[in-house]
């Protein structure tokens, strides 16, 4: 539940963050830069005065479009590539599987800051690199759940009346093979936001002064000895996130039962 709890905020602070900070993210009041923690401004204040409250909601908004951008492409794209793979067999098969096996040879983290460099900055590039990064890891848990599948007394009876194998693919084994791999996307979505906030942290993200929490956790390097809180909060917002979507992954996964 409380899992449940920061990560309805966090959508809340993505959609609506007017609901929850009345002050500007942008432009600052130098005469109240380097405030520490205070009811006024709950996480201080950066060098130039902005409120690091109002920068952390904000900054929830390009955040988790690019985790949402990032978890999709993993999951249509993986789950595309095993279910082709698991159901078709024979050389599709090792030929997907091989091109998979490649992709988990390589740390997500390192294969997204290649992918990121030849996209280009930005947000959304940085998304697609994150997602096509974590495809492999849809494609194996699909295939698996497509194999667990194919031969069951249901699909078989929908090939013997006839149903084309795209009709069985899509009717039969997707809906059934589907539940392992939407718990992996949930538990990916806690993976997503580390490593969109860790190319962000790079500069790889959105172009400053706009708002993204990697950058912020980046922009407060410099002041960590005088200004800890500007680290210090949106590293732990994204914390947050990870640990409840991981969380909630368990959760849906039955791993608390």
């Amino acid at each position: 539940m409380v899992a449940v709890a920061v990560l309805a905020f966090v959508l809340l602070a993505a959609f609506a963050p007017a609901l929850l900070t009345g002050a500007d993210p942008i432009t600052g009041v130098p005469k109240e830069r380097l405030q520490g923690p205070s009811l006024q401004h709950l996480f201080g204040t950066d060098e130039t005065g902005r409120d690091v409250y109002a920068r952390v909601v904000h900054g929830a908004s390009l955040s988790l479009r690019a985790t949402a951008i990032a978890v999709l492409v993993a999951l249509v794209a993986g789950s595309a590539l095993g279910l082709l793979a698991g159901f078709r067999g024979g050389w599709l098969d090792t030929a997907i599987m091989r091109v998979v096996d490649v992709f988990l040879a390589i740390p997500p983290i390192l294969l997204s800051l290649a992918l990121v460099t030849a996209l280009g900055f930005g947000t959304t590039n940085v998304a697609i690199a994150v997602g096509i990064a974590n495809l492999a890891s849809f494609a194996r848990v699909m295939r698996a759940e497509v194999l667990r599948v194919r031969n069951g007394v249901f699909v078989e009876a929908a090939r013997a009346s006839g149903v084309r194998w795209s009709g069985v693919l899509l009717r039969h084994v997707l809906p059934n093979a589907a539940g392992p791999v939407l718990a992996l996307a949930t538990l990916t979505l806690g993976t997503a936001v580390l490593e969109v906030s860790a190319l962000s942290f790079l500069g790889f993200g959105a172009t400053p002064p706009t708002p993204e929490w990697g950058s912020l956790v980046a922009g407060g390097r410099s002041f960590l000895a005088t200004a800890w809180w500007m680290t210090t909060f949106p590293g732990l917002t994204v914390a947050a996130v990870v640990l409840s979507a991981n969380q909630l992954s368990r959760a849906l996964d039955g791993g608390d039962r």
